[in-house]
Parts: structure tokens; sequence; C-alpha cells
């Protein structure tokens, strides 16, 4: 069928479609905005797109179009009419349907062909980070992550140094991409309509801006230095090797009373560098 959002609408009804809290189900319906996303995505016909929660398949349908392929990953089997229906006739969509945090997306892509991997979706609100997360630590490493989140999430991913969403995730995310806004989306070009306001970020990926001796180790240091957001890092790193700590610090105008949030990933670089000789942290 040709593609709508009117038509979209009047398929859900058509089947009965009951949205799901649990499956954090809001289906963007403004075709303005989907063509934007998916502009601004530069998606082309070398791409192979991952699009996680397609929903009513409005996205997927401009994605079709633009892209190579599209693999699609889609946990509410109820959908699976609709989706047939609003989708007929793109040859080059396939959707897998159960839970992407479960699936082993490396093996999923195996038989496909493409010069680019691009991941371009409406998160699901409640599953936001942990697909971000399973993204990079499952060296599925897509090229280009394009995603509208939650305007809080997304100012979360996106956060400089000394600002309140500042945290552990902003770091971890920029360790391996440079995250910039897209675009802002009012609540109200959604079908139900959520509570708050979204946001389209951009991830891309970066090719060896940092030298880590032990990537594990400095993940730990992370984790541990914003483990009590409030606390210094004194406090919080106090089982570390302190006086080495210090010296970076200094070095780079913090000290052991300054706090994580104020500090760029580059120093905890050099914190976890200086640390690889240190023996007692494990």
């Amino acid at each position: 069928m040709e593609y709508s959002p009117k038509k979209t609408k009047e398929l859900l009804e058509k089947h009965d479609f009951n949205f799901k809290k649990k499956f954090g189900q809001n289906f963007i319906v403004d075709e303005n905005i989907i063509n934007a996303i998916v502009n601004k995505s530069n998606v082309d016909k070398e791409t192979l797109v991952i699009e996680i929660g397609p929903g009513g398949g409005a996205l997927t349908n401009k994605l079709a179009q633009a892209a190579k392929e599209v693999l699609c990953y889609e946990i509410d089997t109820k959908l699976k009419e609709i989706l047939g229906n609003n989708l007929e006739g793109h040859k080059n969509v396939k959707i897998i349907f159960e839970d992407f945090l479960k699936r082993d997306v490396i093996d999923d892509i195996k038989s496909y062909e493409y010069e680019k991997l691009y991941v371009v979706a409406n998160l699901p609100y409640y599953i936001t980070t942990p697909i971000i997360i399973k993204l990079i630590e499952d060296n599925i490493n897509p090229d280009k992550i394009v995603v509208m989140v939650q305007k809080e999430v997304g100012n979360r991913l996106r956060a400089k140094p000394g600002t309140k969403d500042y945290n552990s995730l902003s770091i971890f995310i920029n360790y391996f991409y440079d995250v910039k806004k897209i675009m802002d989306i009012s609540k109200n070009v959604f079908i139900p309509k959520p509570n708050v306001d979204s946001i389209v970020v951009e991830f891309n990926k970066i090719e060896k801006r940092f030298v880590l001796k032990n990537k594990e180790l400095f993940f730990k240091i992370i984790y541990d230095s914003f483990r009590q957001k409030r606390k210094t890092i004194k406090n919080n790193l106090r089982e570390y090797d302190l006086e080495t700590i210090e010296k970076v610090l200094l070095n780079n105008h913090f000290n052991l009373e300054s706090r994580a949030e104020q500090i760029p990933i580059e120093v905890f670089v050099e914190i976890a560098n200086n640390l690889v000789k240190w023996k007692q942290i494990y």
C-alpha cells in the first residue's frame, strides 16, 4: 500500500492495536519530521540501516527508500500485520520480531553486503541506555547512530564537563563517538502523545582519538568516579593510588577535591594510563 501517516493511524485503528506502555510505544506520525531525520542521517544506497523499534513503520518506509537494506528489530509481534501492510513492496526490509537486547546482531548482519552501517531509530525511552551500550559493547561498530530519544537522556549523552548532565554515560559514549544534537522534537508529533519532548542526536564514530593502555581499567575508573556524584574524586577513588591520581589532576588544573563532573575525558584517560602499573587495583 502507499504509505502515509494518516493511513498508518487508520491501519492501527482497523487492527484495534493497543499501545503497550511496557514497550515504550510512541509512534511518530509527522511526515516532515520523518523526512528530516532520514535526510540528516545521510543514508544512501551503500548503507545498511539497523532500526530498533519500527513501530508502525513510518520511519522504516522512508529509510527503505533511501538505504540499500534495512534490518529492523521489533519486540511486539502484534505489529506483524500492520508492518506487513505498511512496508508492502519494500524488498530491502527485513524485520526480526525479537528483543533487540537479546539478539546476536553481529551474526544477523553477516549475510549483508554494505559499505556503511548506520543505526537510525526512534528508541523506546525505557531502554535507550541499554540499547546504546549494547551497540558499543557488542562491537556492532556502526559508523553512525542517529536516534530520537527523550530530551533529558539526549542532553546527558552529549553533555560536556562542568554541566549537570555530565555523567559516566557521557564519557563512555564520548570515548567512541562524537555526539551532537540534530533537532528538537515536540511530543505532539507522536501517537500516543508522551509526557516529554524528544531530541534527535547523532553519533559519529571516532577513530583512535585516545590511546588507552587498559580500556577495562579506564571504564572502571569512570564508573567509580561517578559512583556517588556529589562526592569528590578523593572520596570516590580512595581505593586507588591517590598520589598518582593527584599528580595527574594537578597537572591539569584540578585536585582531589574536584568532582568527577568537572573532569574531561582526556584527564580520565591520563589517570587510567598512569595507574596501569598499580598492582593493587584488582
